[in-house]
């Protein structure tokens, strides 16, 4: 008997291997495409129209940079330019509600906006239209991010408003290669929707930490608590279908658009969907985000190791909806 089910579970070891790492190639650290995707469009309260754009970059670590042109424009009626304020700089997986594109008031129904990108050999293109049932509001946003889940809604949701940022000082700027500047901006914010664990499992600091039963003065143990946390998340299944995400209000620096690397310190919330356990992401299962100081300044030093003309945005993200501002540097040898 043993020996039947010994075979047994052999057999189902040779069955089941093949799926299990077919699924793991399926996932790249780089050397895969970046997908463009069209999120849909909304409409301000004087009519105004605009199409919302984000992208899928399929590795989990490259990074790329596409400048301007045919590889990375937009096509369309009426003429409005390759150039319509899309990233050069493309950051690793999902990236939703990216940028948006004033629609023309002279755009159709049957119209179609354009946006094709090439990278690491592959074109793929992205379709925009004024379909009725491409219509979003934010509600279907925070749903879309993973603040809520799909379909749901609450006073609290519908009362939500944009978080605001103000980066200090001018809007342009220069810096040299190698050495840093500082920066800072100041985020406000309605505080809705209230700070929760919203990825499922308990909760650490965007540093690593323990965040909750944290034995004072010890910090060793602090550590042990956080990793076994951390691998209890790794080994259990997800919670959801739909991405999860942890609420609270945060800010995140990075690159736009720019040819070289940036290092920022501290080292920054990643701003794109990294839904590993213990990524200093909102989308990490065990996450939550830092206190923010009383006036809402948040400094960051800032380095270049190319020369080049740099957009560096700052993001401010209570969970559900998303706000920023940017600032253009231009960086010598």
């Amino acid at each position: 008997m043993k020996n039947q089910v010994r075979a047994l579970l052999g057999a189902l070891v040779l069955l089941v291997w093949p799926a299990v790492a077919g699924a793991q190639s399926l996932s790249y650290n780089s050397g895969q495409n970046v997908a463009p995707g069209y999120e849909g469009w909304e409409e301000e309260p004087d009519g105004s129209k605009y199409f919302l754009f984000g992208y899928m970059n399929r590795n989990w670590e490259e990074q790329l940079n596409v400048p301007v042109g045919p590889d990375n424009g937009f096509s369309g009626p009426g003429n409005l330019g390759a150039d319509l304020g899309q990233p050069t700089r493309f950051l690793p997986r999902r990236n939703r509600f990216v940028f948006r594109v004033k629609v023309p008031a002279t755009f159709a129904t049957k119209d179609e906006l354009i946006w094709t990108l090439t990278t690491n050999g592959v074109t793929e293109k992205a379709y925009a239209s004024l379909r009725e049932d491409y219509k979003v509001d934010d509600v279907v946003k925070a749903s879309e991010t993973g603040a809520l889940g799909a379909g749901s809604s609450s006073p609290e949701v519908r009362a939500n408003k944009v978080p605001i940022v103000k980066i200090d000082g001018e809007k342009t700027r220069t810096a040299k290669v190698g050495q840093s500047i500082d920066l800072s901006a100041v985020v406000t914010d309605d505080g809705i929707p209230k700070r929760r664990g919203g990825g499922g499992g308990a909760a650490v600091s965007n540093s690593g930490s323990a965040a909750a039963a944290r034995p004072a003065g010890d910090p060793a143990a602090a550590a042990a608590i956080a990793q076994a946390r951390i691998q209890r998340a790794m080994m259990s299944p997800p919670t959801r279908i739909t991405v999860g995400k942890n609420v609270g209000l945060h800010l995140s620096w990075f690159v736009y658009r720019g040819p070289g690397n940036v290092t920022f310190s501290p080292d920054q919330i990643k701003p794109w969907e990294d839904t590993r356990a213990g990524a200093n992401s909102p989308w990490a299962p065990i996450w939550v985000p830092p206190t923010l100081p009383a006036d809402g300044r948040i400094p960051v030093k800032v380095t270049f190791d190319e020369p080049g003309t740099y957009v560096i945005r700052a993001l401010a993200d209570d969970g559900a909806l998303t706000g920023g501002e940017s600032l253009t540097i231009n960086v010598t040898k």
